[in-house]
């Protein structure tokens, strides 16, 4: 009588990568996963968990996507972007900023997501520091980890209004050495808008320690009151990255871009060709329209200023009175200290009980950000009105 043959073992669960590991969840997501099934349960939510603006795109991008589909042909383009949506976007540095770009220099993006990958890939080798804003978007942690690079936080402080500064640099430089720093202003999640002084200086301080400058600018255009000056009037040689998704309300058409200094043009272009081939022609084409939506672009803004106007009026008697700053952008990034100590278990029992999806700061900040809620004003006024009486209801 033989042995049975010993059965093998099952095989081994498959494991993600390293890389994927350290990529943390996107908890403003996970909120709104959250609430989407609330919804389906049939329970109201009002959303002010994602800047997810309220209204539609402009008339004019609508009708551009509608002509292009009539069509029937939406074709690959060029891996850099349509010839005249890079003219279009080069002119509107000249008119909007008085600065001088070649469109040659436009690199046209699958939304700003795209182009912080097509920068951080272009530009860096395994292991680099990048300085990121702490609070701050957490996207950049994540495709930083994902990339095998380092994000290298950059303390926010109160002195300073929440916006990074040439000596917090040095120091951080100091420290152990940086390749780049990333700057975003208007900022998310606090709203904090650079002055033209203090960029032109952290430009200034960046080049003189022979880092490379990134600049988000993707809420430009939603400013309520300090000017925002786009990097590349004081460093040519910045990389800037924007995006129609919020000035424009395109979020879901995935279109931005970036501004490359000549040398870096062809190295993202290979990229780009190897990674998307192209942004999407529908988008491109609809996005060449945006520009000339001035009026409606602004009643937007109007509205968004209406509703910061209205909570920042409300918050103080719900106990959310301290904010940071809300220069711009769409977001209130409240302190909730005096009504918990846990913003995440905070979010969940708003959520539930009250029917507001709101972002807990550990989004935006590891160490602090347990503190602090980030609620987005970018729907509607009823929707902010609704939000105040539901939050009176529940907090008092």
């Amino acid at each position: 009588m033989t042995d049975k043959p010993i059965p093998s073992p099952p095989p081994s669960p498959i494991l993600s990568s390293r890389r994927a590991a350290r990529v943390a969840p996107f908890l403003a997501m996970d909120v709104m996963s959250a609430a989407a099934a609330r919804e389906a349960r049939g329970e109201g939510v009002v959303h002010m968990e994602v800047g997810q603006p309220s209204a539609p795109a402009p008339r004019g991008v609508i009708a551009a996507a509608q002509a292009a589909l009539a069509t029937g042909a939406l074709p690959y383009t060029q891996a850099l972007g349509l010839p005249a949506l890079r003219e279009r976007i080069a002119r509107h540095y000249a008119e909007t900023y008085g600065v001088a770009v070649a469109p040659s220099r436009i690199v046209v993006t699958t939304g700003s997501s795209a182009g912080f990958v097509l920068a951080f890939l272009a530009l860096f080798d395994a292991g680099a520091r990048v300085a990121v804003p702490q609070p701050g978007y957490p996207a950049y942690r994540s495709l930083l980890h994902a990339l095998d690079l380092v994000p290298a936080p950059l303390i926010l402080r109160d002195a300073d209004r929440f916006a990074p500064t040439g000596v917090a640099l040095r120091d951080l430089h100091a420290r152990e050495a940086l390749a780049c720093i990333l700057v975003m202003s208007p900022a998310n999640p606090s709203g904090t808008v650079i002055e033209p002084e203090r960029l032109a200086d952290l430009c200034a301080t960046a080049r003189g320690l022979g880092l490379r400058f990134i600049s988000d600018e993707i809420y430009h255009g939603l400013a309520y009151g300090l000017p925002t000056e786009t990097a590349l009037r004081y460093d040519d040689d910045a990389i800037v990255i924007n995006s129609f998704s919020k000035t424009w309300c395109m979020t879901g058409w995935r279109i931005g871009w970036m501004v490359v200094p000549d040398w870096l043009v062809r190295p993202v272009e290979r990229l780009a060709q190897n990674l998307y081939i192209s942004a999407p022609y529908l988008s491109q084409v609809a996005a060449l329209a945006a520009f000339d939506a001035v009026e409606e672009v602004e009643a937007v803004r109007a509205g968004y200023a209406a509703n910061r106007a209205l909570l920042l009026d409300a918050f103080p008697g719900l106990g959310l009175g301290r904010t940071h700053p809300a220069d711009g952008a769409f977001y209130l990034y409240a302190d909730v200290s005096a009504l918990t100590n846990d913003a995440s278990a905070f979010c969940r029992r708003m959520l539930d009980e009250a029917g507001v999806a709101a972002t807990p700061g550990l989004d935006f900040d590891a160490v602090d950000g347990g503190h602090h809620v980030r609620f987005s004003f970018a729907g509607s006024r009823s929707d902010c009105i609704d939000a105040v009486r539901r939050l009176k209801g529940w907090l008092r």
